[in-house]
């Protein structure tokens, strides 16, 4: 296969840069390959295609799309429209997610699962010996990070399809939850003019946190934490999926379409709530943050509850600014805790207790506000449509944003089964408002 060369160039013009070096990125592409091995290794007949769902995918075409993918940018891309050929027959037409069509997935002739594992194998043991050869090739480092990004994203997809699809719980990783209590109260957040967005520079970002831009904020006040299973099981409790009031008109048409009478996973046994977590039914824990609600459940508890969603860039000011310098006059804080990567202290991420966690536990990363779990534990719904900012120019991996603006809500923060890399006060993730089956829940604001 001739060696494909990333234009310099092209990666300047777009402002596509990555501060981590060679050695850094290989070390976390073989650790998403571990977390992806680990996840699919156990699984083998039917659980390689599962029932066609239009929330997962086959792992069997998910897996070698994750190698298509680092092939495709990493060894074939050379330019717009130029690629070199692939290690497999019709690997586009099979693996691209934007020409397989998704419910087309179950019945391609997909690669068996032994040539998958090769291929897999094959593509990172090349890549690995390019980052080495070419180190200082700042293009490819970009790529390479966008591959890193994109095959920990469906680290955690395969996390949730686990659940959705009530397999087993994920080999060799021990879940332990972080116990705490209830952690009530608001904090009052100053608003005025604020910074949102990635500021230009040597860090990766996606092309949907490009660029800040200045946006004017009223003052407001957010929970310091997120709602808990106990929280929103008296909304349940109080029959609110029957009340229309509380439901905007799409939400109540999804509640009667799906006829919704809880949170996904929730079953109720005498006076009691239990989740099914993988494939076994558990008490559920009362001050852990509420997930698996969707966008419209979120918003018809607020409404019942006489509060409201936080916008993003709300999120964003109370997540990565001080009381202080609440206009970013002195730059942004990466993390709501400061500028210190996320460690086991601070955030509930990927390998810390691979489970939800009560809203009280980690209050080494509160934020300057005391917001508490801003980064990790369950990803928070917001307010707002997934729009493009000011003057988006979409970045080489087109179908990443722009396909979604404007049918997708936006999401902030993190949960317990996203890798810690990924993650800072910028990351914007979506998904439509009606999906249920994501690590989400949400924090609420008080209305004014």
């Amino acid at each position: 296969m001739p060696e494909a060369t990333q234009t310099i160039a092209e990666a300047r013009a777009l402002q596509l840069s990555t501060n981590s070096t060679a050695r850094e990125l290989a070390k976390r592409l073989r650790a998403a390959r571990e977390r992806t091995l680990l996840l699919a290794s156990d699984l083998s007949g039917g659980q390689l295609f599962g029932p066609k769902l239009a929330i997962v995918n086959p792992p069997l075409w998910e897996i070698a799309h994750v190698a298509w993918f680092q092939e495709h940018w990493c060894l074939r891309y050379r330019a717009p429209g130029d690629l070199a050929p692939s290690l497999i027959e019709n690997a586009d037409p099979l693996y691209n997610s934007a020409i397989a069509a998704h419910d087309t997935r179950w019945d391609l002739p997909l690669l068996p699962f032994d040539a998958v594992l090769r291929f897999l194998a094959e593509v990172l043991g090349r890549v690995l010996e390019r980052l080495e050869r070419e180190a200082e090739n700042p293009a490819l480092r970009y790529f390479a990070e966008l591959a890193a990004c994109h095959e920990e994203m469906h680290c955690e997809a395969f996390t949730y399809t686990r659940q959705t699809l009530g397999y087993a719980p994920p080999r060799g990783i021990p879940s332990a939850a972080a116990a705490g209590s209830a952690w009530p109260g608001d904090v009052a957040v100053a608003g005025g003019e604020f910074v949102l967005g990635a500021y230009p520079g040597d860090r990766f970002v996606f092309d949907n946190e490009k660029w800040a831009h200045r946006v004017q904020l009223a003052p407001f006040s957010i929970a310091r934490a997120a709602v808990t299973n106990s929280e929103f099981a008296a909304f349940v409790d109080a029959g609110g999926y029957e009340r229309r009031e509380s439901w905007s008109h799409a939400g109540w048409e999804w509640r009667n379409s799906t006829g919704a009478a809880a949170p996904a996973y929730w079953v109720k046994q005498g006076s009691e709530w239990l989740q099914r977590v993988y494939n076994r039914l558990e008490p559920l824990p009362p001050h852990a943050a509420v997930i698996h609600v969707n966008w419209y459940e979120a918003d018809a508890w607020c409404h019942w509850a006489g509060r409201r969603l936080p916008g993003e860039a709300e999120w964003e000011q109370a997540a990565s600014t001080t009381p202080a310098d609440r206009a970013c006059a002195d730059g942004k804080r990466t993390y709501p805790w400061g500028e210190d990567a996320p460690d086991t202290a601070r955030a509930n991420l990927f390998g810390v207790c691979n489970t939800i966690s009560d809203v009280s536990a980690f209050a080494a990363g509160d934020s300057a506000w005391g917001c508490r779990q801003l980064l990790g534990n369950a990803w928070e719904w917001t307010a707002d449509w997934f729009n493009p900012y000011p003057d988006f120019v979409r970045d080489p991996y087109q179908e990443y944003s722009e396909p979604w603006f404007g049918s997708h809500k936006v999401l902030r923060g993190g949960c317990h089964a996203t890798s810690a890399p990924l993650l800072r006060n910028t990351w914007r993730n979506f998904y439509t408002p009606d999906r249920r089956d994501v690590f989400a829940g949400f924090r609420t604001c008080a209305k004014t």
